[in-house]
Formats: structure tokens, C-alpha cells, sequence
């Protein structure tokens, strides 16, 4: 995130002369730097201009556009900026948009203030005339308020900043597709133009054949530098030390696919593995350590997000992975849900160092593979689900606390972590399949819900919520109505 940039510019016009111009251009300065060196934003903010004319803002958002290392702009009215002449560079904007309702001084001053510090500092006035243009245009937009200082006015325009990072990231995604989607499986398919067109991601294939063709021209010395990673990262706990290079050896073959073809995530499918000697388990957990995107079976709608919410957690503590609900325990008054999946569960979240161990699959029809086992952490966190309704992609969220394993289970050597759903898990499940939630989803104990409902929104998707509020007829009211107003925006 050290080379994106979000621009900072200022409302004014000329009615209020050099002076106070000059006044605003230096606090907005000044408060970009400070906000920049506090901390808490994940990226730089960089005073651009303090506009007062409908050209000068029509130009500022066609270079924002055309600027490759600019992520959003944020705009804050000093004082009152008339909001027709933003009408044109708002219609042309292609990059996210936050609105920070904020002012220079935390109070009014008993003594100092006049009819001059009032037409100054009126962005009480200049704020609301600013907000009226965009809700009359329908922007996508993010409204900040409150003082600039303040700590949690920084932290909502810091989460803004890392939905637009990945809105950036989205735009530019690829995702390769190693094999197809398996068989007779609803939710791993979806509109793939569609999704290029509304998402930007570019989602092709690639045969099992070809991934085997250049793992057969990798070198032993490809090899033993991947175990060198693999015994650095991780406690080899097995004798069978010919499966973990075969790992590697997988590992670096899709490694050098992927950046041939500049892309962030991968999908593999395990009844589509022909002249492969396993699955990969250890191989797809090393890489999405690094913040490649995974997605099994086939489900490259995951993999994409996977890809796009470990971007935005950069530099953030826990844990954001690839995930699938695999069973319940449903032990009244303590319900929890048990994910896991074959192999591939990222150790981003492991609560300890991961051990490496080479067990039965069961399914696949091929050898033993290697995999990393261990728990997950425990904390608040979301999952997240991203699915294609037929015109229109929903993305589902739901708040989830993930807590230690209540049980030791010796016999399943695998990565699993549990948690429990918000409000609880059944009436999490009841909301989760009325709004056709995917079993895959990206776990996160990174990111907030309110990040990624920044992105829906920079995305212009539908965004459903499953909070310690939500209740099954309310739920089932919000998708009726969701559906209603999608419908109509087709038209």
C-alpha cells in the first residue's frame, strides 16, 4: 500500500477572496500531512488543490482517473463550494469517493468569532450543499463525520481507504482457472463477462495438462529452495519427505503460471487432476500465505475475494483465508460451526506454528498429499460470501466470533477453525440459505464487516448484513426488498 495515494480536495469558489483562500489551501495542507503521518490511515493523503470552478474540478477528477498510484478521492468543503460546479467532475469520476464532513477548529470560539470566521469556517454549510449534488447524482460515496483529530473519524476513513485499495486491486484482478468447476456443483458457477465487466476481474483457463507440462521442467533446485521455505515457515512433522517436495514442486510450477500471466489468484478442482500425483494441499496453503487467492472446486468467485480481502488486510493483525463450513455441533445453548476444508486452509490464522503432515485424502483418487495442520485463533471476525443471483451479484456477510476448538478431534489432520455465527448459529444458518450463501467464503479477523460493505458499495453490488441484531422475518423482509430495488435498476 506504500505506493497508492488518495487525493485530497477542497471546496471553496472566489466570493470570499485571496485571503481566505490562501487560509483554507494552508489547513487543508496541513491537515492531509497530519493525517497522513498519524498512523492510522494505510496510505498517504495528498492535499491536491482547493477548487473553486467547474473547470478546475472536472480536471482534478480526470487526473485522479488517469492517475494509476491514486486509490480515491476524499473531498471536505472549508467553506461553502456550490455544488452545480461540481456536477460535471463528479459525473466522470471513476474512482472511489469519500466525503469527509469534518472542520478546522474542534470549537467555536466565544471571543474570536464574527461575520469574518463565520464565512470562513462554515463547513456546516458547505458540507451540506457538497452531500446534496452527490445524493442527487445517486454517487457511490462514503460520508465521514466528525472532528479530523479524533481517533475514530480516522479509523472510519483508514477502513474506507483499505475497501478502496481494494476496489483498485479488483479492477486489475486475474484469476486462473486450473481445471474446471466440479461437477454437478450450482454455486461455483456464475457469469464470468458479467463479472469482468462489473467487477474487472479477468477469469480464464487453463488446462491441468499445461500446469503438468511445467511442473515436469521444474529443477531440483527449485525444489530444495521451496522445502528450504517450507522448513523456515512451518515443522516438518513427517517422514515422508518425497510427498512435501512433490508439493513443492506443484507450488512453484503454479507460481511461475501465475506470474507469467500477472494473476493474483488460482482455482484447482479435485476431480480434474490428470497426470498429477496429488492434489495440492501444502502447495495452495504456501501461496495464499503470501496473498494469492484460492478458491476449491472450481470456485473462482472465491478465490477472486480471497485475493481482494487479504490485499485490503495488509499490514492488519489475524488472519484472512479461504474457508468452508463443514459441519455443526449443535449442543443446545453452545452452537458452533466447524470449518476446515480437504487442505487448503491458509495459515494466516493459525494459533500455532503449522505442522506439516502427509495423510489419506479419501477423495481425489490420488496419493497421500502433504498439508499444514493446526487451530485457528481466536477472535471477532466475518465470513464472506460473494454469489451470482442471475443479472446481479450479492455479496453476503456475516459477523462471526471465532473461539478454540472445544474439541481435540486427534483423528482429522487438517487445519479447522470454529466459530460461533451471529445472532447464533441457527438463526445464522435459517438467514445465511435464505440469502443463498455459498459454502466457500472468505474468513476474516482482519477486516470489518464495514470494509466490506465500503467495497460492495464502490462495487455497486448488493450487500446483505447477518449481525447479533438480525432476526429471520427481518432478513427475509431485506431480501424481498433487495430484490424489488434490483429489479428495478435493470430498467
Amino acid at each position: 500500500m506504500e505506493n497508492k495515494v488518495f487525493w485530497f480536495v477542497v471546496g471553496s469558489q472566489f466570493l470570499y477572496g485571496p485571503e481566505v483562500l490562501d487560509t483554507v489551501a494552508k489547513r487543508a495542507a496541513e491537515m492531509a500531512e497530519a493525517l497522513s503521518s498519524g498512523g492510522i490511515l494505510p496510505c498517504k493523503l495528498v492535499y491536491k488543490a482547493t477548487v473553486k470552478t467547474d473547470a478546475e474540478i472536472t480536471q482534478i477528477m480526470k487526473d485522479a482517473n488517469y492517475d494509476d498510484s491514486c486509490c480515491g478521492v476524499v473531498t471536505w468543503c472549508h467553506t461553502f463550494s456550490p455544488s452545480k460546479m461540481w456536477i460535471h467532475g463528479f459525473d466522470i469520476l471513476q474512482k472511489p469517493y469519500c466525503h469527509l464532513a469534518t472542520q478546522y477548529n474542534r470549537k467555536i470560539p466565544n471571543e474570536e468569532i464574527d461575520m469574518d470566521y463565520m464565512n470562513l469556517n462554515q463547513s456546516a454549510h458547505g458540507d451540506r450543499e457538497h452531500g446534496f449534488i452527490a445524493a442527487r447524482m445517486r454517487l457511490p460515496r462514503k460520508v465521514v463525520a466528525g472532528y479530523w483529530k479524533d481517533r475514530p473519524v480516522q479509523e472510519e476513513l483508514a477502513a474506507w481507504m483499505r475497501a478502496a485499495i481494494g476496489y483498485d486491486f479488483s479492477r486489475k484482478l486475474r484469476v486462473i482457472r486450473f481445471g474446471d468447476n466440479m461437477r454437478d456443483v450450482a454455486v461455483t458457477e456464475g457469469d464470468k463477462v458479467e463479472t469482468q465487466i462489473k467487477l474487472g476481474w479477468q477469469v480464464d483457463y487453463w488446462p491441468v495438462g499445461h500446469l503438468v507440462e511445467v511442473m515436469n521442467a521444474v529443477t531440483e533446485a527449485e525444489v530444495d529452495a521451496k522445502m528450504a521455505e517450507y522448513q523456515d515457515r512451518y515443522d516438518l512433522a513427517t517422514d515422508d519427505i518425497a510427498s512435501v517436495r512433490y508439493q513443492a514442486k506443484e507450488e512453484v510450477a503454479m507460481r511461475k503460471i501465475l506470474e507469467r500471466e500477472g494473476a493474483q489468484a488460482f482455482i484447482n478442482n479435485f476431480q480434474d487432476l490428470y497426470g498429477m500425483d496429488q492434489l495440492p494441499g501444502l502447495a495452495s496453503q504456501n501461496m495464499m500465505a503470501d496473498g494469492i487467492g484460492y478458491g476449491g472446486e472450481g470456485d473462482w468467485k472465491v478465490a477472486g475475494m480471497t485475493a481482494i480481502m487479504k490485499k485490503m488486510a495488509e499490514g492488519l493483525e489475524g488472519g484472512t483465508l479461504f474457508m468452508e463450513d463443514y459441519t455443526y455441533d449443535l449442543e443446545p445453548g453452545n452452537e458452533v460451526s466447524l470449518g476446515a476444508h480437504m487442505l487448503e486452509v491458509c495459515p494466516s490464522i493459525a494459533a500455532q506454528r503449522p505442522r506439516i503432515e502427509v495423510h489419506p485424502l479419501g477423495i481425489g483418487d490420488r496419493q497421500p498429499p502433504a498439508r499444514l495442520v493446526f487451530e485457528g485463533k481466536e477472535g471477532p471476525g466475518i465470513v464472506v460470501s460473494l454469489i451470482d443471483m442471475g443479472g446481479r451479484m450479492r455479496m453476503i456477510i456475516q459477523d462471526i466470533e471465532v473461539i478454540k476448538p472445544i474439541l481435540e478431534m486427534p483423528n482429522l489432520p487438517v487445519a479447522r477453525v470454529m466459530w460461533k455465527p451471529a445472532p447464533d448459529l441457527i438463526t445464522g444458518v435459517k438467514c445465511w440459505i435464505q440469502a443463498g450463501g455459498a459454502h466457500h467464503t472468505v474468513l476474516s479477523t482482519a477486516l470489518t464487516a464495514e470494509m466490506m460493505e465500503d467495497w460492495a458499495e464502490m462495487m455497486q453490488i448488493e450487500c446483505v448484513h447477518i449481525t447479533k441484531d438480525t432476526t429471520v422475518s427481518g432478513f427475509k423482509k431485506e431480501l424481498f426488498f433487495n430484490d424489488i430495488a434490483w429489479k428495478l435498476k435493470e430498467f
